[in-house]
């Protein structure tokens, strides 16, 4: 039997196909955090922090981290990807009322 794994998808496969948390472990830090991932918008992923949460203490727009994210993939479970910090908005109203949404960027593709 012949099985043929090409890819024949007719856009790229979305971030949120591939991963569904990401895992914080900043330097300074005591503490390590993990969020589920949220796809609120075609521009890319962000996790939603609770407004007394400690670790938006050590969160900066722009500054570059490597983080852990947790796979939809068995065979490779978890990727370390150098990821930015798009943004920190706070949801004054709406869905995530009270919560932060920080909007991540994947600076380095996967690896296949």
């Amino acid at each position: 039997m012949n099985v043929d794994f090409t890819e024949k998808r007719s856009e790229p496969r979305r971030i949120i196909d591939q991963y569904h948390s990401v895992e914080f472990s900043l330097r300074d830090c005591a503490f390590t955090y993990q969020f589920k991932i949220w796809d609120i918008s075609s521009k890319g992923i962000c996790v939603l922090v609770k407004e007394d949460s400690n670790l938006l203490n050590y969160l900066k727009v722009g500054s570059v981290s490597e983080l852990k994210y947790y796979t939809n993939n068995v065979l490779k479970p978890i990727e370390y990807l150098k990821t930015k910090i798009r943004h920190i908005t706070k949801d004054e109203e709406g869905r995530f009322k009270g919560l932060y949404l920080v909007g991540l960027s994947i600076l380095e593709p996967p690896k296949p």
